[in-house]
């Protein structure tokens, strides 16, 4: 079975298991998704979610972000980690849609990476939740689960993004990382992945060196 092959067979199976690909990080506004997913790093998706509550109604606008006090906003984000530079960051991105794109998120990768604390990962996800662009969004999950299906060799996200653009549908791509994400906290976990019950059993190579027996049985 090629990679090309491997990928829309996985993308066939989450897609049953999990019909509604939808991101972890609640947002109603395009920049409040920006501001959630910068607050992911390094942090729960979880928590993100309980800070966000009160933190967008408190700043309820773009202006209100780019205008906020420093050390206040700091205080607020405070839970999520690394609060410090998250803070300067959500001050500074917002400041620049506001003075160079007129209020409006970046409409491509470019220039979404040109606002701070933007990275490929976060402008893929913006790119394909907001705009309903291709995108691959090489978190964690991401990583470690194509890593054990044979679909990438390597642990760098801007690899692995690289390695799943020549295997993957564009037009499923978004939704297969936001898939691979539910996909990830379920059943492949980073510890103790709940191999017996994976419905991926037969297209991964990881599952095959640990239960070979088990394969061939089924065979």
């Amino acid at each position: 079975m090629t990679g090309t092959q491997c990928a829309r067979a996985v993308c066939d199976r989450l897609e049953q298991v999990y019909p509604d690909a939808v991101c972890a990080l609640h947002y109603q506004k395009p920049y409040e998704l920006m501001i959630a997913a910068r607050l992911s790093a390094q942090c729960t998706d979880a928590r993100v979610n309980i800070v966000t509550r009160t933190l967008f109604e408190k700043y309820p606008t773009l202006e209100s972000f780019a205008n906020a006090e420093l050390t206040e906003l700091e205080q607020d984000i405070r839970p999520c980690g690394f609060y410090h530079t998250k803070a300067q960051s959500i001050i500074g991105m917002c400041r620049r849609i506001l003075e160079v794109y007129g209020g409006e998120l970046p409409h491509t990768m470019e220039d979404l990476l040109t606002l701070p604390g933007i990275g490929r990962k976060t402008a893929n996800l913006l790119m394909g939740d907001v705009y309903g662009k291709p995108a691959v969004v090489t978190d964690t999950h991401c990583i470690r689960i194509c890593g054990r299906l044979g679909l990438t060799r390597h642990k760098e996200p801007a690899k692995v993004e690289a390695d799943l653009w020549k295997v993957l549908e564009p037009e499923r791509a978004s939704d297969f990382c936001h898939r691979i994400v539910l996909f990830g906290r379920e059943i492949c976990r980073a510890r103790h992945p709940r191999c017996e019950g994976c419905p991926l059993q037969d297209l991964c190579p990881d599952f095959h060196d640990k239960f070979p027996k088990r394969l061939d049985k089924q065979a």
